[in-house]
């Protein structure tokens, strides 16, 4: 298994989640413990960051030949904050993820955090990591795309993307000055509502912008995926075509134009039947695994690839040969461009 969706909790921010005044922050508990206090939850420090050789051995004992590490949503915070504080902090994560890939050949590759006050300087530093080993793109918050007028936004992301044939890994999650999460906490089914009703809403909403509009046609050489199958797309085209056929009945169905995008998405935390709305909606060739980066999201969605009705072809496909692909084709760009530099 490709494991393209592995978010990553960094011991490089330590210090600076001991200055924050709010969560996610580190704090001493009621033991003079320093613990990791977030606004779900907090844990002690020694299990509050990843640890490069706890991730390989779990790994290794689940089949798991790649993890493609980005940004866990709960440390994203680095990418909202003045440039003077997120451009550093962004450069030392994206060095260590770096360093991460050329200290273990062959078992990772990372999407870099970017610094989304300023489209200029995250454009600076998407520029800077694609030319470091094992950095394929960069993740960007599904806020940007949740329109087309959004999406305007990400042209200068675009563009360097494009000239690098980088990936880049729209994940759920607010622009800097967003309210974020949309339901509170205190709401019942608080987890259910944020987790999975807006999350799933909100991809819905990228793909129709991503898909369903020219923003991505200047880009042809940018790589896109999207988690969690695109939100509910796979489950809704059927409605969107019949609206389609009755209130534009000249324009092509938004299921030809979801499966010709050419757009990927990753199947975390789906099961086999959603998998296989997947593959009838977008085609085998245009989904990867995704796992969150869990031993639970491992076993997930092995179980899920194994028992969807869909072919072992597509499913070898969905395992590892598309994401093989995906990566491949930024590997070789970076090495054609060290060789002419």
């Amino acid at each position: 298994m490709i494991d393209m969706h592995a978010h990553w909790k960094p011991a490089e921010v330590a210090d600076a989640l001991r200055a924050r005044a709010k969560e996610p922050r580190i704090v001493r508990d009621q033991d003079g413990v320093e613990v990791l206090k977030t606004r779900m939850s907090e844990e002690p420090l020694a299990n509050a960051f990843d640890d490069v050789d706890f991730h390989l051995g779990r790994m290794d004992r689940q089949g798991v030949e790649v993890s493609v590490l980005s940004l866990v949503g709960t440390f994203c915070w680095i990418e909202s904050q003045p440039l003077d504080v997120s451009v550093p902090l962004c450069q030392r994560v994206n060095d260590r993820l770096s360093a991460i890939c050329q200290e273990h050949p062959g078992r990772f590759a990372a999407y870099a955090a970017l610094p989304l006050t300023d489209m200029s300087a995250a454009a600076a530093e998407l520029d800077r990591v694609l030319a470091m080993p094992g950095m394929i793109g960069a993740q960007i918050p599904g806020n940007y795309f949740l329109t087309r007028s959004d999406g305007e936004a990400m042209r200068p992301l675009l563009e360097v993307a494009n000239r690098h044939h980088a990936v880049l890994f729209i994940h759920h999650g607010p622009r800097p000055g967003d309210a974020y999460p949309k339901v509170a906490s205190d709401t019942d089914n608080a987890r259910r509502r944020n987790g999975t009703l807006d999350m799933q809403a909100s991809l819905s909403s990228v793909m129709v912008t991503l898909c369903l509009t020219d923003l991505l046609a200047s880009y042809p050489d940018v790589t896109i995926q999207v988690h969690n199958l695109g939100g509910n797309i796979p489950y809704e085209v059927e409605r969107m075509d019949h609206r389609s056929m009755l209130d534009t009945p000249n324009e092509e169905l938004p299921s030809a134009r979801f499966r010709r995008a050419g757009v990927y998405v990753d199947c975390n935390s789906f099961g086999p039947r959603a998998i296989e709305a997947a593959v009838e909606l977008y085609g085998a060739d245009r989904i990867v695994c995704g796992t969150d980066g869990s031993a639970f999201g491992v076993d997930w969605t092995r179980k899920a690839l194994a028992e969807a009705r869909i072919s072992e072809e597509a499913r070898e496909a969905i395992l590892k040969g598309n994401a093989a692909a995906m990566i491949a084709r930024v590997e070789k760009v970076s090495e054609r461009e060290t060789a002419a530099a």
